[in-house]
């Protein structure tokens, strides 16, 4: 553990998840071997190559006739190319006949081509002439209305990456390679504990100076929403023995856990005191640099991270969302590379705090895109952040952004 000189400065966001990171690397070495059925939103674990070519044959995009396009060429309504059909082929089945010059055979959509025929009139353009005869209206090109062996991905082409996240498209993908089984992170375990002497159960009436839980369960479904197995432990009291014996239980039976609460003080220091003698290396950082979410601390216990999330609820549910559900859905190792959504901010927002800032904001239609208006509410009430549909981050180096200009957004819809 640093010195207190250190453990008492305040960290960037950036630093906190950097000092992290050495500690959770090993968390994705592990691997789960699931069914395919079960696969959706889960993180896999290794690259996945094409076993085959898909498709593995040509086959028609179109219900018409496998023909040799040159013996269409400058076929009309008026003047139609007569072609002779050597009958039809059927879903599933190789055809055993090749096509000769003037010859083309029926064929359904998905339908494999025979020998000798590049493409694939629709049925629209055909004209039924009796018995074996056909008549084509309209020419086709080489390669239309047909999809080649391998235009979907080549053998041996890397097609999913490692740490991908699962979704319906990936799962049809893994289907495509006939991967009944995929290789996937076990989910996280991650346990949720509220704390303070003023906190309740929901089921319970509160008295002058109680609060009903909010933080836990808000942090319950996040968790459950970014791919944990997530737990609710209740409530402890302000009471360091009671506090260290279900801590110790939970950093047993977890690999991430959750301290809610904590607004004040001094419960923030015992939390913090508890995180440095329950194992190595202990607490990493006392206080964000965030807005909302300063007091937030954090650490690693015998591998296992634990966090001691801000009591006000807007703050527990940002400070979630920035730093632990990165680690959960594999964000942190495997970033997202596509640009977030923008829209057009309605009115200014200042900042220059020294902190980054993350404020909740509605989207509202607006001409060509979505016009983004922040939600005002101090962040100890709850609705500010049902209220919001999505986040605006403001970097450190930031002052402020000016109304009129555009913004991305991150969605927690």
């Amino acid at each position: 553990m640093g010195s207190s000189s250190e453990l008492f400065k305040v960290h960037t966001l950036s630093e906190a998840i950097d000092s992290l990171r050495p500690y959770i690397l090993s968390f994705y070495e592990r691997v789960e071997q699931i069914p395919l059925k079960e696969s959706l939103g889960r993180i896999l674990t290794m690259d996945i190559p094409a076993t085959c070519a898909v498709p593995n044959f040509r086959k028609s995009t179109m219900d018409g006739m496998a023909v040799r396009a040159a013996d269409t060429f400058g076929a009309s309504e008026s003047m139609p190319a007569l072609l002779e059909c050597l009958g039809e082929i059927r879903m599933g089945e190789a055809p055993t006949k090749s096509l000769g010059k003037g010859e083309g055979i029926l064929i359904p959509t998905g339908g494999m081509l025979p020998e000798g025929a590049d493409s694939v009139v629709m049925v629209e353009r055909l004209e039924h002439f009796g018995e074996t005869l056909y008549g084509v209206t309209k020419a086709v090109a080489p390669g239309e209305n047909l999809i080649e062996i391998g235009e979907d991905f080549a053998e041996g082409e890397v097609l999913l990456s490692r740490f991908t996240r699962i979704r319906a498209q990936e799962m049809g993908l893994l289907a495509s390679l006939g991967m009944n089984n995929v290789p996937v992170l076990p989910r996280f375990q991650v346990g949720i504990l509220s704390t303070g002497d003023e906190i309740i159960p929901p089921e319970q009436k509160p008295l002058p100076g109680q609060s009903r839980d909010i933080n836990g369960y808000t942090l319950l479904g996040q968790a459950l929403a970014s791919g944990a197995d997530a737990r609710h432990y209740g409530i402890v009291k302000d009471n360091l023995e009671e506090l260290r014996s279900v801590l110790a239980q939970m950093l047993k039976e977890n690999d991430i856990v959750l301290l809610s609460g904590g607004s004040s003080v001094g419960l923030r220091d015992l939390s913090a005191q508890l995180i440095s003698e329950l194992g190595e290396p202990g607490l990493l950082f006392h206080g964000l640099a965030l807005r909302p979410g300063k007091p937030t601390i954090g650490g690693v216990v015998d591998g296992k991270l634990i966090f001691g999330l801000p009591g006000h609820p807007a703050s527990a549910m940002v400070v979630f969302d920035a730093l632990v559900r990165p680690w959960i859905d594999g964000s942190a190792i495997n970033p997202q590379v596509d640009p977030l959504p923008q829209g057009v901010l309605s009115q200014n927002l200042y900042s220059g705090s020294g902190r980054e800032e993350f404020v909740r904001v509605k989207l509202v239609p607006h001409t060509e895109g979505w016009q983004v208006e922040p939600v005002r509410g101090k962040s100890g009430l709850i609705r500010t952040m049902v209220l919001a549909d999505a986040i605006v981050h403001i970097g450190l180096d930031t002052e402020g952004i000016e109304a009129g200009k555009e913004v991305s957004f991150r969605l927690l819809r």
